[in-house]
């Protein structure tokens, strides 16, 4: 599997090609766990440093996992829970450079060190959030979160959700 050894340049820069490669690679396809699947394992690839990209869903009052790339995870996390389902629950991204220091931190792998979630919300209900994860402390910052938002919207307009 390809894993990106180094930036593809400046943050910015580099997502607006992870955004032009998701586009090519979804194209007009719909189906949200394909394009789920799909995301994740191009954020994986080609994000540096990154030990977990995913996406949970709501189902049943909760998040359930969905498609991922990375080693096995939390099946289920309730709302208000952990990082994502505080970011859930907040409808609001959350970055956290460091998980040790985050209250009520759920460990579902003990090499993640730094995490940033984006709640997935369209036309006013919370579909999920998408979940990425780093073995690094402090490896998300704002250009991050800019560029996966984007994406995570990039998903949303591209599946029927």
């Amino acid at each position: 599997m390809f894993k990106a050894e180094r930036p593809l340049g400046a943050k910015p820069d580099a997502y607006r090609e992870i955004g032009l490669m998701a586009r090519g690679l979804i194209g007009d396809e719909r189906d949200p766990i394909a394009n789920a699947a799909n995301l994740s394992a191009l954020i994986f690839d080609m994000v540096p440093d990154l030990n977990w990209a995913g996406f949970y869903f709501v189902k049943g009052g909760r998040l359930l996992l969905g498609p991922f790339q990375g080693r096995p995870a939390c099946v289920h996390i309730d709302i208000g829970k952990g990082v994502c389902g505080t970011a859930a629950q907040n409808r609001q991204t959350i970055v956290v450079a460091d998980v040790a220091k985050f209250p009520g931190h759920i460990a579902c792998d003990v090499a993640s060190r730094a995490e940033i979630v984006v709640p997935l919300v369209k036309d006013g209900r919370l579909i999920g959030v998408l979940d990425i994860d780093s073995s690094v402390t402090h490896r998300f910052d704002a250009d991050d979160q800019t560029g996966i938002e984007a994406l995570a919207a990039f998903w949303l307009g591209a599946s029927d959700v």
